[in-house]
């Protein structure tokens, strides 16, 4: 736990924490990440399990550059808020749901995206769209974002 008690004391753990703005800001850049990585992810799964089919999957792959830019913006933001109280959300199992969560979103995110890729455009021109193992990943991101939101909404509660 020392590490964690020194990460308390560093200048950015003692400006998101005692500051008048630093935890305001850093809360509301983590929302827009969030917005964004969560949206643009949660659409192209929505896209692949077919409850939306207007959008072909062209534009949607051409966001997730900006799903990742949110995921930079959220794990920046992240870590200065873990900063102020690194010794209690280590322990916090809201918390460490969260960020398994996200780890686990992102790595399913990356066969899908490669799918998306390489077959997204046979599924646009009338193919015969995502097989069955597209949709479980797709199935298992959408639950994965869905817990990483939940478990940081509930950090603050439990």
């Amino acid at each position: 736990m020392f590490v964690f008690e020194w990460v308390e004391e560093t200048r950015v753990a003692l400006w998101v924490g005692e500051s008048l703005w630093g935890y305001p800001i850093l809360l509301s850049l983590h929302i827009i990440g969030l917005a964004s990585v969560v949206g643009i992810f949660t659409m192209l799964n929505f896209r692949l399990l077919g409850i939306i089919k207007e959008v072909s999957f062209e534009p949607l792959a051409s966001l997730v550059g900006l799903a990742w830019i949110g995921l930079t913006i959220n794990s920046l933001s992240g870590l200065a808020l873990f900063s102020s109280q690194a010794t209690i959300f280590i322990t916090n199992v809201p918390f460490l749901i969260k960020i398994a969560s996200i780890i686990l979103g992102v790595l399913i995110a990356r066969p899908i995206l490669n799918r998306v890729r390489s077959d997204g455009p046979g599924w646009d021109s009338g193919g015969s769209g995502p097989d069955r193992s597209v949709k479980i990943m797709a199935v298992a991101s959408l639950s994965c974002w869905t817990f990483a939101t939940f478990g940081g909404r509930l950090i603050a509660y439990l």
